[in-house]
């Protein structure tokens, strides 16, 4: 059974940087794509990036520059670094395998301005 734990949110002043992470397990991690959504209050979830095996990185517009996904394959984790944080990236972020369907719990992060 595929499990995704994310790790690594909290709360942060604007234009500092938090990195989170994601653990997954029970998924077949060397031809799975991996992928960061996130939620703000009152909204629809929204993707942020996503990284293939042996393909590059895709990101959404509005974090492009400032967020860098990674993937650990000695460590079936994936990251996704976030600099410059803005308040607008406050939200719950979420690690999803699409192959799979499976979402992590999501973890809380919080831009103070």
């Amino acid at each position: 059974q595929a499990q995704l734990v994310e790790s690594g949110g909290g709360v942060v002043q604007a234009g500092g940087s938090l990195t989170l992470s994601c653990a997954a397990s029970g998924i077949a991690w060397s031809i799975s794509t991996l992928a960061w959504y996130r939620q703000a209050p009152g909204k629809p979830r929204e993707w942020v990036a996503t990284i293939q095996s042996g393909a590059g990185p895709n990101y959404a517009g509005s974090v492009k520059g400032r967020f860098t996904i990674s993937r650990d394959n000695t460590k079936n984790t994936v990251a996704l670094q976030m600099n410059n944080l803005k308040a607008e990236d406050t939200a719950v972020y979420y690690c999803h395998a699409p192959r799979s369907g499976s979402w992590g719990q999501g973890t809380q992060v919080t831009v103070s301005s």
